[in-house]
């Protein structure tokens, strides 16, 4: 019987000791997890503070690109304004401004050979300047529809001012230096290009004179 206790005695024993360390064992574990689940939510919140600041950069930075570009146009605005005051005090007083368009002067299509009706008008042009017996300058602008390409427009635009200039040096006897050539493409039309009259309008040649 002694024996029995004893022996029962031990094996409680033996039993508490195999069953208290998984009992800690899982004390551990579980107060890990919860150090581990709290230092996570510590960190989400941080995360969310920083994307929340990060967020508040975006807004005020998109603020104030948008004051800057508002602030450069109003500046490129002025600055234009201002440039168009000096070109109109530098260019001199307008004596003449001669008009070959489409509608009066045909340009072969995609091309820039004057018409005899062009060359007509240029040389009543040219005997005017020479008459004036004052040295003067010409601008000769040339001009398109919008009917193909931009960067198209802009070269053809070119051929046809330098087509002018040229006639007016080598059959006229205007000196080059007297005279400049502005390619403006489609970029200044004066009539609807939706309209056939309104494109014929706009492909043109202006030749202007000035003292």
């Amino acid at each position: 019987m002694h024996d029995r206790r004893i022996l029962g005695i031990a094996g409680g024993l033996a039993l508490a000791l195999l069953v208290a360390p998984g009992c800690v064992t899982n004390k551990k574990f579980k107060t890990n997890v919860e150090q581990t689940d709290a230092r996570i939510a510590s960190v989400e919140s941080a995360v969310e503070q920083n994307q929340q600041q990060i967020d508040g950069v975006k807004r005020d930075t998109g603020r104030r690109i948008d004051g800057v570009e508002q602030s450069a146009n109003q500046a490129n605005s002025i600055g234009n304004r201002a440039l168009t005051e000096a070109e109109k005090a530098a260019r001199g007083k307008l004596l003449w401004s001669v008009t070959l368009s489409d509608e009066k002067v045909k340009f072969p299509f995609g091309k820039a050979e004057l018409s005899s009706d062009a060359t007509a008008m240029l040389d009543d042009l040219v005997q005017k300047i020479k008459n004036y017996g004052k040295a003067l300058y010409i601008e000769v602008e040339g001009h398109t529809d919008d009917v193909g390409e931009e960067k198209y427009n802009l070269a053809l635009s070119e051929q046809r001012a330098m087509a002018v200039r040229d006639y007016m040096n080598q059959n006229g006897g205007i000196p080059l230096h007297a005279m400049s050539t502005i390619a403006l493409g489609e970029s200044k039309p004066v009539a609807d290009n939706h309209e056939k009259d309104g494109r014929a309008q706009n492909r043109r040649v202006v030749i202007r004179v000035l003292e």
